[in-house]
């Protein structure tokens, strides 16, 4: 398996991912497109760059590949250089999963996150989470 920022003109196949996996999810316009490939993509997320931050969206994984620490590992490399926080939008179901992945239910929001994630709100149910950056860990190559 290997995970690599996509370069941006190679956006398309990110969107074609999503599709195959019957997906409304797209690529974001400007952010970092984060894959993990075995012959072909097989998980992907953004990382948009935001009020002094990240926020991570779109993170799907291939139905054949889920629970083989593909999300996990993605995550990983996507925020390892990462200095400041990041934030995610999640349905309550996944929380454990966050959980493990070192995010934290977020008390306060960026602005224009926090209106973002009310608007969501009003036709499905999420959480806030986020993942302070721990720069002595990042640049030894290690996670909290």
């Amino acid at each position: 398996m290997h995970y690599r920022l996509l370069p941006a003109p190679l956006k398309p196949l990110a969107d074609k991912f999503y599709r195959s996996q019957r997906s409304a999810m797209r690529a974001t316009t400007g952010a970092q497109l984060w894959v993990a490939e075995d012959r072909e993509i097989v998980a992907s997320l953004c990382l948009q760059q935001v009020a002094h931050g990240h926020w991570l969206t779109s993170l799907l994984v291939d139905t054949r590949w889920r629970g083989q620490g593909v999300a996990r590992q993605l995550i990983a490399t996507a925020l390892a250089d990462c200095t400041t926080p990041v934030w995610l939008f999640c349905h309550p179901q996944l929380s454990d999963f966050y959980l493990r992945q070192g995010f934290a239910p977020c008390p306060e929001l960026p602005q224009p996150l926090a209106e973002r994630l009310a608007r969501y709100q009003r036709s499905k149910s999420l959480l806030a989470f986020f993942c302070a950056p721990c720069p002595s860990l990042a640049a030894q190559g290690l996670k909290p």
